[in-house]
């Protein structure tokens, strides 16, 4: 086995010369130099390429496999067979972006059903055809926030929002006069105090996310109402399969709704990808990224989809733009699509209520038997945050038995450093979640 490279080093130094760095080398110099590798793979020379692929598989088969509880933004669900078998179909897994509607009403399908699923979960009215994931979502959301109030120039984000989304956000803000603030929280929710204290006319969106990054579920009575009242847009974030039992976005009055479809369908691949979306009302229709898939009929009367909105400067204007995103993840979008469609209603209500079901059993049992304090003593779905003691430690012993026992807080809240998120979903067996509990309990003392 040899690497083969098609250019010349006169080719790479020409390349170099126009993007403006000395050597390849300079490419990764962004990646931190502990965790680079100087060595080349330890594979003998010589060897054919159906030699490497079983070496490198065989490593591969070395990786732990174990029970995961982690949640934080992805979640380990139940995927049917069906869902990989669709998108692995090679019509639709070498697609790419549909500009020829005619030769593209198969992946043009998929989205439309796409959209018109997020609409049924979250109460909207229109969905876009997707984004990268929720975090992107919520940028795209406050841009089309900003887009609606031109002379308002605050953003008001909640203190319990995931802080990669906080980080996106204040990347993907940081050349422009936006100005993004956070509303306190109280008992680890959001304060509706706090946000009375901060509106004004000046906020062109207030940002909220139910569950949170603890878990709680926010109590978000009133909060619409005060948000409209300052001319403001109402933005909640939610993961979606807990609206198969919770009150979806436009229950809370929300402007517009966002949040990430992993849990459909979509395994946790090492954190990606994932699909966020949004949807809103009408009158937002023209402020929303992306593309937007319409159903109409063709010159025989038969049905026929189409791209109905294209909102990139690809398509039109670039100062008529409102985003410049570049992917609609069709393929991801598909997989849940094929999930929703193959689970139902049904299916959504007892796939959130088993994960809420056991997530509770689980914490009962860990406050109750093994007295684990929770962070706050709020209602949450199917992830909640205790404070256990060394909690380091606990979670590598526990992951040395085969089990992922959680989320340690203190990545992203150094002050928080026993404190454990820890998510339950249908696909964990009662028996798995006693294993759970009894190597925490070996592990504590």
């Amino acid at each position: 086995m040899f690497s083969y490279l098609p250019q010349t080093q006169k080719d790479i130094k020409e390349m170099l010369e126009v993007i403006g760095v000395d050597s390849i080398d300079d490419l990764f110099k962004d990646i931190p130099k502990e965790i680079l590798k100087k060595t080349p793979l330890d594979l003998p020379k010589g060897i054919s390429e159906y030699e490497v692929l079983k070496r490198l598989t065989g490593l591969s088969e070395k990786n732990r496999q174990g029970l995961s509880f982690m949640g934080c933004g992805s979640y380990d669900h139940l995927i049917p067979s069906v869902v990989k078998h669709v998108i692995q179909l090679p019509n639709f897994y070498t697609a790419y972006t549909p500009y020829q509607a005619e030769i593209s009403q198969g992946i043009l399908q998929s989205i439309f059903e796409f959209q018109t699923l997020v609409c049924e979960l979250t109460g909207m009215e229109v969905s876009n055809a997707s984004l990268y994931d929720d975090h992107t979502a919520a940028s795209e959301a406050i841009t089309m926030a900003i887009n609606s109030r031109k002379k308002a120039d605050r953003i008001l984000v909640s203190g319990t929002l995931h802080p990669n989304t906080r980080a996106v956000i204040e990347t993907f803000f940081s050349d422009v006069p936006i100005k993004i603030e956070e509303i306190p929280s109280k008992d680890y929710v959001t304060s509706l105090d706090a946000l009375k204290e901060l509106i004004d006319e000046s906020v062109a969106a207030v940002l909220i996310q139910t569950p949170n990054i603890y878990g709680w579920t926010e109590d978000l009575s009133g909060f619409a109402d005060l948000v409209h009242e300052n001319k403001a847009l109402f933005i909640v974030s939610s993961n979606p399969m807990s609206l198969g039992i919770l009150k979806s976005q436009a229950d809370w009055g929300a402007d517009i709704a966002i949040g990430g479809t992993q849990p459909f369908g979509l395994a946790t691949y090492f954190g990606g990808p994932s699909v966020g979306y949004i949807s809103t009302g009408e009158k937002l229709t023209r402020k929303m990224p992306g593309r937007i898939v319409g159903q109409t009929e063709d010159v025989d009367g038969k049905r026929a989809f189409v791209l109905t909105l294209q909102a990139r400067e690809q398509h039109i204007k670039r100062q008529r733009a409102t985003s410049n995103i570049c992917s609609n993840q069709a393929l991801a979008a598909m997989a849940s699509a094929v999930y929703l469609s193959t689970i139902g209603w049904k299916g959504l209500k007892a796939a959130s209520s088993m994960s809420f079901q056991k997530a509770h059993y689980l914490y009962n049992r860990l406050t109750k038997e093994l007295g684990l304090k929770p962070l706050a003593k709020n209602d949450f779905f199917n992830e909640f945050t205790l404070l256990i003691p060394n909690s380091e430690h606990v979670l590598i012993e526990m992951e040395s038995q085969g089990i992922f026992a959680g989320v340690g807080l203190s990545r992203f809240f150094p002050d928080l450093g026993d404190a454990v998120t820890i998510a339950v979903t249908e696909k964990r067996s009662k028996e798995e979640i006693d294993a759970y509990v009894e190597l925490m309990k070996e592990a504590l003392k």
